[in-house]
């Protein structure tokens, strides 16, 4: 939500959620809960599968989201929205990074990321980056809120994740090497 109330633009998710709920005259987080599902349908393709982290993801963002916004201050000033949006972006990276290398399955939108990255074998910086542009058009599409900070996560947010995720990851043993050690 820090990206959202900067003013500067938010979030490409968040633009798209904004335009979406904008559109049909629901909550932001209802909005995000509802597209948290409509997502897990392009799963099916993907051969993504859910876990506890996914029912998590769909239960519990969308109400955060909401809750954020009736307790976050605006920011006053061009220097503290340029804050909340630095702040949000890295913070967006960091956690996405974090409760993806734990590894109790990934949230609607980052399973499309992961299963793309898994199917093209292109990097983790290359497949979000375009997932993110493609979501922030449409969502501006709609009339979203977009400004130069969308732009700046829509380009960052790839390279973020993909620099925080190895560091975040939790090394989990391969079946062959239980087999080795557990005969």
């Amino acid at each position: 939500m820090t990206l959202v109330e900067s003013g500067l633009g938010a979030a490409s998710w968040n633009v798209l959620t904004d335009g979406v709920s904008r559109t049909l005259g629901l909550s932001f987080g209802w909005t995000t809960n509802l597209i948290s599902l409509l997502v897990l349908l392009a799963w099916i393709p993907l051969r993504e599968l859910p876990g506890l982290g996914t029912l998590l993801n769909v239960a519990i963002v969308g109400l955060a989201a909401d809750a954020t916004a009736t307790v976050l201050p605006h920011p006053h000033g061009t220097p503290a929205a340029i804050g909340y949006l630095v702040l949000g972006l890295v913070a967006l990276a960091f956690f996405d990074a974090l409760y993806l290398g734990a590894q109790f399955g990934s949230g609607p939108r980052d399973g499309i990321m992961t299963g793309l990255v898994r199917l093209t074998g292109l990097p983790i910086a290359a497949v979000r980056t375009g997932i993110e542009i493609t979501v922030a058009t449409a969502g501006w599409l709609l009339g979203g809120t977009f400004g130069v900070g969308t732009v700046l996560v829509a380009l960052c947010m790839g390279p973020l994740v993909g620099y925080f995720l190895p560091r975040m990851a939790v090394r989990l043993p391969t079946v062959a090497a239980d087999a080795r050690h557990n005969p």
